[in-house]
This record gives C-alpha cells, sequence and structure tokens, in this order.
C-alpha cells in the first residue's frame, strides 16, 4: 500500500512537471506589433535612406574630385546601404500582406543583405575611425598606411569577411507556407529551433565577437586617444589649422551613430539566441526577448539614413570640395586682378623708364 503511494506521487509530480514544461515551451507570442511597426519603419528609412545615400554617390562620383582613404572607406559604406536599401519594398510588401510571394531565392537574399549591411557598416565605420586616429595621433609614421591602395584592401578583406558570414545563415533560411492562412508564405523569421543549435548559434558567437565587440572597444579606443591627443598644446602647432571642436563634433556624431544603431539590437540578440536555443527558458524572459527584438531591429535599420550624418561631419575633404568650388571662381577673378594690375604696373614702369631715358638722352645732346 506505501509502494502504491509513492508511485502515484511520483506520477503526479512527474505530471506536473511535464505540464509547466509544455506550458514553457508554448508561451503565447507577444510580438504581433511588429508587423505595422517594421512596414511603417522600413518604408521611412527606404525613401529617406535610398535619398541620402544616393546624394552620398553624387557627391563621390560627380562633385569630389580629389578622394583618399576616407572616402574610400565611405563610398564601401554606401554601397552597403543601398544594397540593403533596395530590398526594403520587398520586406515592407511582406510585413503588411504577412505574405511572401517572391519565391525563396529573394527571401534568402533579402535576409543575407541584412547582415551584410549591418556588420558591414559597423566595419567600415571603425575603418573610419581607425584612420582618424592614425592621421590624427601618428600623422607622420602613418603615411605609408593610409593609402588609398591600402584603403581598398583593406575594404575588399570586409567584403570577403562580412559576405562569408551572412550569406550562408541567409541561405539557410527556407520560405515555409502556412497552415493556418491559406496561401501564405513566411519569411525572415521561421529559422526552426534546430538551425539555432546546429548553426545559428555559433554565427551568433562568431558576428557577436568579430563584428561588434571587437568594432566598438576599436571605436571607443580611437576616440579616446584622439581626444587625448587633441589635449596635448602641440598638437595645434603640428598640425596647423586643427579645428578640435569640429573633430570633437566628429567623434561624438560618430560615436552615437555606431551606439545607438548597433548596440541594442546586438545586446538583445544574444539574450534572442540563448531564448531560440532553450538555453534561457520562461515565458516572461521569452516575452521580453521577443517585444525587444523588433524594436532594436527597426533601430539597427534606421543607420541607412545616420550613415550619410557621419559624411558630412566625417570628410573634411567633401567640405573642403564643396567650398573650393564655390570659391574657385571669385578666386580666379582676384588672382586675375591681381595679375593684370601687376602686368599693367610693369607696363607703366617700363614705359616711364623709357621716357625718362629719353629725356636724359635728349638734355645731354642739347
Amino acid at each position: 500500500m506505501m509502494y502504491n503511494t509513492t508511485v502515484l506521487m511520483d506520477i503526479s509530480v512527474q505530471a506536473l512537471l511535464g505540464n509547466a514544461t509544455e506550458l514553457t515551451n508554448n508561451c503565447n507570442k507577444s510580438d504581433g506589433f511588429k508587423y505595422p511597426l517594421y512596414s511603417t519603419v522600413f518604408s521611412i528609412v527606404f525613401v529617406f535612406g535610398l535619398i541620402t545615400n544616393m546624394v552620398a554617390i553624387y557627391i563621390f562620383t560627380c562633385s569630389l574630385k580629389l578622394r583618399n582613404e576616407t572616402t574610400t572607406y565611405m563610398m564601401n559604406l554606401v554601397a552597403s546601404d543601398l544594397l540593403f536599401v533596395f530590398t526594403l519594398p520587398l520586406r515592407v510588401f511582406y510585413y503588411i500582406n504577412i505574405n511572401w510571394p517572391f519565391g525563396g531565392m529573394l527571401c534568402q537574399v533579402s535576409v543575407s543583405l541584412f547582415y551584410t549591411n549591418m556588420y558591414g557598416s559597423m566595419l567600415f565605420l571603425t575603418c573610419i575611425s581607425v584612420d582618424r586616429f592614425l592621421a590624427i595621433v601618428y600623422p607622420f609614421r602613418s603615411r605609408m598606411l593610409r593609402t588609398k591602395r591600402n584603403a581598398k584592401l583593406v575594404c575588399g578583406a570586409v567584403w570577403v569577411l562580412v559576405l562569408s558570414a551572412s550569406l550562408p545563415t541567409g541561405f539557410l533560411l527556407q520560405p515555409t507556407t502556412s497552415d493556418k492562412k491559406a496561401n501564405a508564405t513566411f519569411c525572415f523569421e521561421n529559422f526552426s529551433s534546430k538551425q539555432w543549435k546546429s548553426h545559428l548559434s555559433k554565427v551568433v558567437i562568431f558576428i557577436e565577437t568579430v563584428g561588434f565587440l571587437i568594432p566598438l572597444l576599436l571605436n571607443v579606443c580611437c576616440s579616446i586617444m584622439v581626444l587625448q591627443t587633441l589635449r596635448r598644446p602641440r598638437t595645434i602647432s603640428r598640425g596647423g589649422k586643427l579645428n578640435k571642436t569640429k573633430i570633437l563634433r566628429m567623434i561624438i556624431v560618430h560615436l552615437f551613430i555606431f551606439c545607438f544603431c548597433f548596440i541594442p539590437y546586438n545586446v538583445n540578440l544574444v539574450f534572442y539566441a540563448l531564448v531560440r536555443t532553450k538555453t534561457l527558458k520562461g515565458c516572461f524572459v521569452e516575452s521580453v526577448v521577443r517585444t525587444i527584438y523588433p524594436i532594436a531591429l527597426c533601430i539597427a535599420v534606421s543607420n541607412c539614413c545616420f550613415d550619410p550624418i557621419i559624411y558630412y561631419f566625417t570628410s573634411e575633404t567633401i567640405q573642403n570640395s564643396i567650398k573650393r568650388k564655390s570659391q574657385v571662381s571669385s578666386t580666379y577673378d582676384v588672382k586675375f586682378s591681381e595679375a593684370l594690375q601687376s602686368e599693367t604696373s610693369s607696363s607703366l614702369q617700363c614705359s616711364l623708364r623709357n621716357l625718362k631715358a629719353k629725356v636724359f638722352h635728349g638734355e645731354s645732346s642739347v
């Protein structure tokens, strides 16, 4: 009798634990708000991102005569932004209709380009920060490193690194058909738990380390060292007309955009991966992570609109080129008038000397 009671108690406990586990695994998803949020934000980003980046392309290719290593990094950043911006109308259509009619290939390419833009932007922004650090802290010793050829090599390495991680991840995703909604195909949100455990968890560790933590540390360290250099009195005499206020403004804008756009998403991505791999369990945790994820994703996508601000504040060459174009005509007129005055003065002096010689020659002959 005692034995039977113990067995029944064990069965009851196991049943309760099983029910609790089942409830934990079947938490109610509270992220339905993401569809109108995504469609609205992505539409805005598409319009502003397309306009601002096309203007940047025009400046880089048509207006900018002098190009250096900084503009090389910026042109690659523009290319990364535009590749992603061109896929946004497809995402907007999907999040409005909750249906993907464009085929599996475009779904996979869109996912790949999102990660390409995200981590490509972080790495190219880091290249700009490191380049500014070398130019200000080590202006003479870095001359051999800061060349357009080396900048192109670095950009090529960034593209290879980013694409080698984003393309395999994007092509893991397979569009799936809904059982509840007839003829509806899902995209962007149907990585299975098995894929998260076998592949995506490793990808998250790699991209968080190489694509986020290292660039973040480099941006912060380079900015601190630049600020320390600007505090030294000899920096002004060494750099000529070095505008400390302007450089400080560049650094603040650069760090703000980097931190604002990328920290929320990448921090939440770690917790999202832990939830999807069942490392973190509990409906409350899953609800919080799933609620934050769409908001952080929208903030990350907005970097396509903010990057052109960095182009303006960072590239002194661009600003000087624009100013040079507006001043070239007036400068030419001033130089021409000065040359004309000089030539007229010299001709007048020559005529006076000839006249004087003739007068003196006439006086001597009389």
